[in-house]
């Protein structure tokens, strides 16, 4: 358990990376011939990476990862993953949002969170998602989160647009999570979320008008969400959990350029929002979590990558003992899983019982149902 100095209580800002992101190729093997020989298309010259050491390297275009990475603010995970890793998006996402990997569940891990700090809802705001659609990482029955898609035209949204809003956020929740769930579980979330929709709604529209900031932040969907999430946490509305998303990482082709772009989205928004934070003097108690829901293919596709395992994720923050934690997963064939995929090194429930312990100071066991052995990237 982390204790903060300024006696605020911590608080956690996910971002979601959709499609999952090609860790080999955000945190690179460069010195590795193996690896500029199965990606000749997709691979990034040693001449352009940004070393960290003698074996690794970023990408170019997560210069400012980079930089907080060398300050010290940000700790990575490699090989992040679990066993038979799945391919599908819908199900890894799924298995990510409920860590349960092997079998259908009905609550998110950050809602179940949820329900420990804020047992009676006495604050409608303590979970907030930006973006389209409610995570299902987010969502169990008796749990309400508010879901806004756009903090300056949600403040002026009437009554009925907000209700509409609402109703639109869980119809896309029902389509989703039917199928996979079934409708019973479904439709008691349903019944159960969202009735103090009003009173967030009125409360999120004081903040726009009260935020200034020198920070100028891009003009891009991450850029946006995180500038939110630094507006509602430094408007003291006691917010604990952020919800973000960053869609796009789904590169079966043309994976250079696109890549890239979202790197360099991805990266500079993480920047501005802990300038921001720092600005503010109310970064300390803040710690980002980034990740996405598989890796890809060791080799590249003749312009892309394909679903893969072996992924990356990282923590970003103050309180963050910056540094490479778990192994990167073995580049020699006969440790590939499939035959074609990086191996996981750690499990990501792991990193899940790290988070809800040592920083929200939530026991773990039932969420990720179990005892996972855990990281220390929080000074102390």
């Amino acid at each position: 358990m982390v204790t903060i100095t300024n006696g605020k209580p911590p608080v956690l800002v996910i971002v979601q990376l959709t499609g999952g992101n090609d860790f080999m190729n955000t945190l690179i093997p460069y010195t590795s011939g193996l690896y500029h020989d199965v990606r000749p298309v997709v691979g990034v010259s040693e001449d352009r990476v940004l070393p960290i050491n003698d074996e690794l390297a970023f990408h170019p275009c997560a210069a400012p990862l980079k930089e907080m990475f060398d300050d010290g603010d940000v700790a990575i995970i490699q090989g992040i993953g679990y066993e038979n890793s799945n391919r599908s998006h819908f199900r890894a996402m799924d298995i990510m949002h409920t860590a349960e990997p092997n079998s259908i569940a009905t609550e998110g891990w950050l809602a179940q969170a949820l329900r420990e700090i804020d047992p009676d809802t006495k604050n409608v705001l303590t979970g907030i998602s930006f973006g389209r659609g409610l995570p299902r990482a987010m969502a169990a029955p008796g749990v309400s989160v508010t879901s806004v898609g756009d903090l300056d035209s949600y403040g002026l949204l009437t009554g009925v647009e907000i209700e509409e809003h609402r109703a639109r956020e869980l119809d896309i929740f029902k389509r989703m999570y039917t199928p996979a769930i079934g409708s019973g579980p479904v439709m008691s979330y349903l019944h159960q979320t969202g009735g103090d929709v009003m009173t967030g709604a009125d409360l999120l529209k004081t903040v726009p008008a009260n935020y200034r900031s020198t920070v100028e932040y891009a003009d891009n969907p991450i850029a946006k969400s995180l500038r939110d999430v630094a507006r509602v946490h430094t408007s003291g509305l006691g917010t604990r959990i952020f919800y973000t998303q960053h869609a796009g990482y789904d590169h079966h082709a043309i994976e250079v350029p696109n890549h890239e772009r979202l790197l360099t989205e991805l990266s500079g928004a993480l920047r501005d929002f802990m300038a921001d934070l720092r600005e503010h003097d109310a970064a300390e108690e803040v710690m980002i979590y980034v990740f996405t829901e598989f890796g890809r293919r060791i080799a590249d596709n003749g312009s892309g990558t394909d679903h893969g395992s072996g992924g990356g994720a990282f923590i970003v923050g103050e309180r963050v003992v910056g540094g490479l934690y778990s192994d990167y997963p073995s580049l020699d064939p006969a440790d590939w899983a499939n035959g074609e995929d990086l191996a996981h090194t750690i499990d990501f429930r792991s990193i899940y019982a790290t988070l809800l312990e040592q920083w929200m100071s939530v026991d773990s066991s039932e969420i990720v149902r179990g005892k996972y052995e855990q990281i220390n990237p929080f000074a102390a």
